[in-house]
């Protein structure tokens, strides 16, 4: 009998995944949550608990040893960290697409979610939101029996996962290119004047205004405000694939974009793609033009010798002291 041949599909698509769940974990998930409440005082969490959950609600998970700000928001959650309204969206198993439909009036926070700015708009709607929020979650607490923590940690993955599965590889891109700037806006942190969905605006050490931004050829630009002149600082191209046979093309796509960026007058050209299991000199014929060459999971993660040395170089550019790392 023939040995029957499968042909199973690969493992690209699921890599891609994870690089988007790690950066997920910084914005989305439990990790970052964990990270917000750090900088919270206690006490304050204690009062708005009181005012915000249901005393059922925070009986049956004191029972099972859940933290309230776990599961329901709270103003000072989430103006520590906005990006914080899409942990608890997720967490209710909604979709972007029906939880900022019109319908449901939530659209303003839309921007909350996906790049951690409070606008002027949204900004004072934040205890409404908490209020809106808390009955849907607090039924979701009483009518999961024995709910425990690892619930809590899984079911938002549910609802990330098929966001994932419904999206389009142009979706997939622009997620990443999202996830970049964001990486970004914790490099400049403390130097930011003003945060957008697309922009971030730095004053460097020398009191000039510099702006960092998502284009298109560039994928992201960094350019620094001398009076009325701009001067251009560098033009990053986000490559996200990680199809390694597939790699050289993506670094050709970098090049065609970094030529481009050259004609507008960048002087500096970085690529940040996936260099795992790739030969890097390879991928330099492909994109001869690109200056430095950073992991994309390193970048995402914030971790590894690619996301120091991404991190010192924006510190250099941008003009500004870099923050000494905590390791915890």
């Amino acid at each position: 009998m023939a040995d029957k041949k499968f042909s199973p599909p690969g493992a690209s698509r699921q890599v891609r995944f994870h690089q988007l769940l790690v950066a997920a974990r910084k914005q989305w998930f439990i990790d970052a949550l964990s990270e917000a409440l750090r900088t919270i005082d206690p006490a304050a969490i204690k009062n708005e608990v009181i005012g915000y959950v249901s005393a059922d609600a925070q009986k049956i998970l004191a029972s099972s040893g859940i933290r309230d700000e776990h599961v329901f928001p709270l103003p000072a959650v989430i103006e520590a960290k906005p990006s914080l309204v899409g942990y608890y969206r997720l967490l209710l198993g909604a979709p972007q697409k029906t939880f900022y439909h019109s319908s449901t009036g939530l659209a303003c926070f839309k921007s909350m979610e996906e790049s951690g700015a409070v606008s002027a708009v949204n900004g004072p709607l934040i205890p409404d939101f908490c209020k809106a929020m808390a009955q849907p979650l607090a039924d979701l607490v009483r009518q999961i029996p024995n709910i425990s923590d690892r619930d809590i940690s899984e079911l938002p993955l549910l609802t990330y996962g098929s966001q994932l599965q419904g999206s389009r590889n142009t979706a997939i891109g622009k997620q990443a290119m999202q996830d970049v700037l964001i990486a970004i806006s914790e490099i400049v942190a403390k130097h930011l004047v003003r945060k957008e969905h697309k922009k971030l605006t730095v004053k460097n050490a020398a009191g000039r205004l510099v702006i960092i931004s998502l284009s298109h050829d560039p994928d992201v630009a960094i350019d620094e405000q001398i009076g009325n002149v701009t001067h251009r600082k560098v033009a990053i191209e986000v490559k996200g694939g990680t199809d390694v046979s597939n790699a050289h093309n993506r670094a050709g796509e970098a090049e065609k974009s970094h030529l481009k960026a050259k004609g507008r007058g960048y002087p500096e050209f970085w690529t940040i793609i996936s260099k795992t299991g790739l030969d890097l000199g390879r991928l330099r014929t492909e994109s001869q033009t690109t200056n430095h060459w950073f992991d994309i999971a390193e970048v995402l993660a914030r971790e590894g010798k690619d996301w120091d040395d991404f991190r010192e170089r924006v510190a250099g550019l941008v003009g500004i002291p870099l923050r000494i790392r905590t390791r915890r």
